[in-house]
């Protein structure tokens, strides 16, 4: 770790009345000298300089006692001492706030200038300014980048209560309506610092991570609302210059939710050489937002933002938002970006506090999560009837529903495509909406090309959107382009690289492929990354089949948690294994309890044990269900043994499939 208190000299750090002068190591409040033990100088001058993040106790007592050991306990005194200098003994208003089982975060509104003694290269850096004036956004860039101290940040010196009570809705909203300024406005000092002079190739992407909002209010039930803020930040991010800025998908940055892993290993885990690091508060009716960059490689502050919401300046908040973003990143912007970004978004609070509910209930993908996540969506629509992506949100969840067999399939699929067309009239410009109208054409109609245009448009609206490079993949391996297919998804993959459904994606067209070493290695990390990933386990195991490992592929088809799937896998292994009275049990439990759901396993059972008959029977019962496995037909390895049969190539005609 870089010496980050020996760089401090020079500089002085105020905040409120207090200064500290690292080059005589003192602290002073309105001028009057208080004292300090050596090491407490220490702490606080490294707390000063890395204002409103967390802290780990492990950092601190590397950055302070290097090269010495030192118990926790110690750090608990000298951070007891700090507090007592600085009289801050409330709870409620308190500078250096305790993360319990993690670390510290100092609070304080930090100024930091050159000090008088110092040869000036420049006018003293005004690093942060407190937000005086609710709903304005306050900005606090380097000024030259030479000799700017290495911790930035933007604070205000009041603070928090512990809990956001429910009447905050229009304040929620105003919050994420500043979002897209928040990360238009980090975009835009990204793209100032690395463009200005001249765009670099297209091939030196910068990789961005915008890590989960730490809740930081004290309230366990608003878990939902740092979430939906991440997500947010995430879109509005990877939107913005998808050739120039590829922005991590939140599955991928939600396993740091919880997490005190380093910054460097952040960086080497997702490939990215910027974090954003995030915070959301609360104070009453006001909600304040804390938004960091930091550059991995030297673990550096480059800025920061703050934002704070109160239910009345709605109006005058957009208005602030537009005048930011226009200023700070109409540059790289087209005429057409900023006119979008200049269109205020009017969303009813309720409507959108429901929608982020269910969001955080669909994440969760299980039958009762699924049914509360329904219901969320329905009632944001009740409330706004007009809010596209809650169609979206409802759209998703019915279709998982059918494909899960937790509702009537045929009656579920209808109800997501109603609810994503809706969307779509809604909102022509979301991108969502196209993707989840290109999936419904691909498994539902099979309507390849549909499915093309409203994937391609999707991909037009959002290049940077991993979900949509997932799609766009699955359509290209239904087709049987696999080269394409497997370049779509090794695209999503690196915007996503701790998504196990995309690694399980790219472990299917290894598959199809025929080359089992890749196949076996991705779907392993796929279980590495989710071991509960349904399907992965069978997957993993048709694999080791395939490479003549039975008795492996027995073994590991039987750790599947999806019944329906386990029980195909052990129809193919068991016979495979020359068990055919086992493989036949595992087979009339597969269609007594999911033949409605599950109709295309039983064709790949069929076909692995050499009864075309059955098998071309099972595939047209799939046809007339529209189940979703028809569109691997093309692709699907364990078909392999009805391909020489003229119906297989009548099917395919049928499908409207490349031959």
């Amino acid at each position: 770790m870089k010496d980050r208190i020996g760089f401090a000299m020079g500089y002085l750090y105020r905040f409120g009345p207090f200064e500290i002068d690292p080059q005589k190591r003192a602290l002073s409040c309105n001028e009057a000298h208080i004292p300090l033990t050596p090491k407490a100088f220490d702490v606080l001058l490294f707390l000063a300089q890395n204002p409103n993040r967390l802290i780990t106790k492990e950092e601190l007592l590397q950055a302070v006692w290097r090269d010495t050991f030192v118990e926790e306990g110690n750090l608990k005194q000298y951070i007891s001492h700090l507090r007592k200098a600085l009289a801050d003994n409330s709870e409620d208003n308190r500078l250096i706030v305790t993360i319990t089982r993690k670390g510290y975060q100092f609070t304080a509104n930090v100024v930091v200038a050159e000090a008088a003694d110092i040869p000036k290269r420049n006018a003293a850096q005004v690093l942060t300014s407190g937000v005086s004036t609710p709903g304005i956004a306050v900005d606090a860039k380097a000024g030259n980048e030479n000799s700017r101290p290495q911790a930035l940040t933007v604070l205000e010196s009041s603070k928090v209560n512990a809990v956001i009570p429910r009447l905050w809705s229009r304040g929620r909203i105003a919050a994420v309506l500043g979002v897209a300024a928040v990360v238009l406005l980090i975009s835009g000092y990204i793209s100032w610092r690395r463009f200005r002079a001249a765009p670099p190739p297209r091939s030196e992407k910068i990789m961005l991570a915008v890590l989960p909002f730490q809740n930081l209010t004290g309230d366990p039930n608003e878990e939902y609302l740092a979430d939906g803020l991440t997500e947010e930040m995430i879109a509005q991010l990877a939107r913005l210059h998808p050739e120039q800025l590829g922005v991590i998908a939140r599955t991928s940055v939600m396993g740091y939710k919880h997490s005190d892993q380093r910054l460097d290993q952040i960086g080497r885990d997702l490939s990215v050489q910027y974090v954003l690091e995030n915070s959301l508060r609360g104070n009453g009716n006001r909600l304040r937002i804390t938004v960091q960059l930091l550059q991995v490689k030297d673990q550096s502050h480059l800025w920061a933002q703050d934002f704070d919401y109160r239910p009345r300046d709605i109006l005058s908040l957009e208005d602030d938002v537009a005048k930011a973003v226009a200023r700070e990143i109409q540059i790289r912007l087209t005429p057409q970006q900023q006119s979008d970004l200049a269109r205020l978004r009017h969303v009813n609070a309720e409507a959108f506090d429901a929608y982020m509910e269910g969001r955080f209930s669909l994440d969760r993908d299980n039958d009762g999560d699924l049914n509360r996540a329904v219901s969320y969506f329905e009632q944001a629509i009740k409330l706004d009837s007009n809010y596209a992506p809650a169609w979206v949100g409802l759209s998703r969840a019915r279709f998982r529903q059918a494909d899960r067999g937790f509702i009537p399939h045929e009656e579920g699929q209808r109800q997501a495509r109603e609810a994503a067309e809706q969307a779509l009239a809604l909102d022509p410009s979301l991108p969502e909406a196209h993707a989840r109208i290109g999936q419904m054409k691909r498994l539902v109609d099979w309507d390849w090309m549909g499915a093309n245009a409203s994937l391609q448009r999707a991909l037009a609206l959002d290049a940077g959107n991993p979900a949509v490079l997932y799609g766009a993949s699955t359509l290209a391996g239904s087709l049987g382009h696999f080269e394409e297919a497997l370049e779509l998804v090794r695209r999503s993959i690196t915007l996503d690289p701790l998504n196990a459904a995309s690694r399980e994606s790219l472990a299917q067209v290894c598959w199809a492929m025929g080359r089992q070493e890749e196949a076996e290695a991705n779907f392993e990390k796929a279980l590495e990354l989710n071991p509960g990933l349904p399907g992965d386990h069978e997957w993993l195991g048709l694999v080791y089949l395939v490479q003549g490992r039975v008795q492996d592929a027995l073994v590991e088809i039987e750790r599947e948690p999806m019944a329906a799937l386990r029980l195909q896998g052990e129809a193919v292994a068991y016979y495979a294994l020359g068990r055919k009275k086992e493989s036949d049990t595992a087979l009339s439990e597969l269609i007594a309890k999911y033949q409605m759901s599950a109709a295309f396993q039983i064709v790949d059972v069929y076909a692995f044990r050499k009864e075309p008959d059955k098998a071309f029977e099972w595939l047209e019962r799939a046809y007339v269900q529209h189940d979703g496995g028809v569109a691997s037909t093309k692709w699907d390895p364990l078909l392999k043994n009805l391909r020489g049969d003229p119906r297989y190539i009548a099917f395919l005609k049928k499908l409207r499939l490349p031959l």
